[in-house]
């Protein structure tokens, strides 16, 4: 990216107050209306399938699978994906508010699939702001007298409730279009793609090629599931011709790499009362993150004890202080904010392009600042 960097708003995270609202609020009600129907007929045909009197579950009695499911979706949330979804439908000239409910439904039910399994992946004991559904179900075994391990079976229940927020989403796109299937798919199998990546980066570690591979998960697991694919998908469901899907793509491209960083960020400096996880939880997780990567080609070889004992899971508290302390003094989160600005500008230089529509352009600014500038 080449743009000039740009100067961030005073308050990370600023709501913009010019985001056109006219067809986004219809837009994400008729999504919790589609999410709630969802729920609720899931429910409904859950507890349909019991043997008779075995309706509630010996462990979670009858707050079982699908009422996890239910508590996470509902429990908050940026709803930043059924968002981008809309506003790519309406740059590839879609005309109806709420034409793109039951694709962004699917898309953030893909999402809570990846919450559940990426907090057991990454020993996360919070999610939006309450215990996380591993935690949830472990403490029920405990209640309730399990006999097995408690903390194996809630790793395992929370593995299962991603596995049914995924089996809702594809059930939610199998009726639309061929070409936006296609685009489900490859958005599906980029996700656990990235994950892999995710994990791999943590076990390996530090080494000469970390930046990259750090890049390469930012932009697979954060920036092209949360930015681009949603704002393909909606731009393929509203008919989009190739040229609008090539200027969305560099939007969605350039955003996603600063969610991404973003995303650094917060893990690192945020605060717990909005982002729903302690601050330096990214830390704690030795995370293979780009502000990791950049810091550990900054910092002379003396000073790489901490980062490496982080990296290698076997950290203090203190290490994790040290660290945070460190991506300040070394000027790395100011350059990762640079960095955020870059790519920013060029998201928004992007819209210029006559194939996106006028009438989500202004939408499209106002999601690059609120995605660019956010605080949770």
């Amino acid at each position: 990216m080449t743009a000039d960097p740009v100067a961030a708003p005073p308050i990370a995270g600023l709501r913009v107050a010019t985001e056109p609202r006219v067809g986004v609020d219809a837009a994400l009600s008729a999504v919790e209306t589609v999410l709630d129907r969802r729920l609720h007929d899931l429910a409904a045909q859950w507890r349909r399938l019991a043997e008779s009197g075995l309706a509630a579950d010996p462990i979670l009695g009858v707050h079982d699978l699908p009422g996890l499911l239910a508590d996470l979706v509902r429990a908050g949330g940026k709803r930043f994906r059924p968002l981008l979804c809309h506003w790519g439908y309406l740059a590839a000239g879609g005309e109806d508010p709420e034409g793109s409910a039951e694709l962004g439904a699917a898309l953030e039910l893909l999402h809570v699939f990846g919450l559940a399994q990426d907090d057991v992946m990454d020993a996360s004991t919070t999610r939006r702001g309450r215990p996380a559904v591993h935690v949830r179900a472990a403490d029920a075994h405990r209640a309730s007298g399990g006999l097995d391990d408690a903390a194996r079976y809630g790793e395992s229940i929370a593995t299962l409730v991603g596995d049914l927020a995924h089996a809702e989403a594809d059930a939610l796109v199998a009726g639309l279009a061929a070409p936006v299937r296609a685009e489900w798919w490859l958005t599906s199998v980029e996700l656990v793609r990235g994950q892999a990546r995710d994990l791999a980066g943590a076990a390996r570690g530090a080494g000469s090629d970390a930046l990259a591979r750090a890049w390469e998960v930012a932009r697979a697991k954060s920036g092209a599931y949360t930015v681009e694919r949603p704002l393909r998908l909606g731009a393929l469901l509203g008919g989009g011709e190739p040229a609008t899907l090539a200027a969305l793509s560099t939007y969605g491209r350039a955003l996603g790499e600063a969610f991404a960083l973003r995303d650094d960020l917060l893990g690192v400096f945020g605060d717990p009362e909005l982002t729903g996880k302690p601050a330096g939880d990214d830390l704690r997780e030795g995370k293979a993150t780009v502000l990791l990567a950049l810091l550990e080609e900054r910092l002379p070889a003396a000073d790489l004890g901490p980062l490496t004992r982080v990296r290698s899971h076997h950290h203090q508290e203190d290490d994790v202080r040290v660290v945070t302390t460190q991506i300040e003094d070394t000027g790395v989160r100011a350059e990762v904010e640079t960095l955020i600005g870059r790519a920013h500008a060029t998201a928004v230089a992007a819209l210029d392009d006559p194939a996106v529509a006028v009438a989500a352009r202004a939408g499209l600014r106002g999601v690059a600042d609120q995605v660019a500038w956010r605080d949770r």
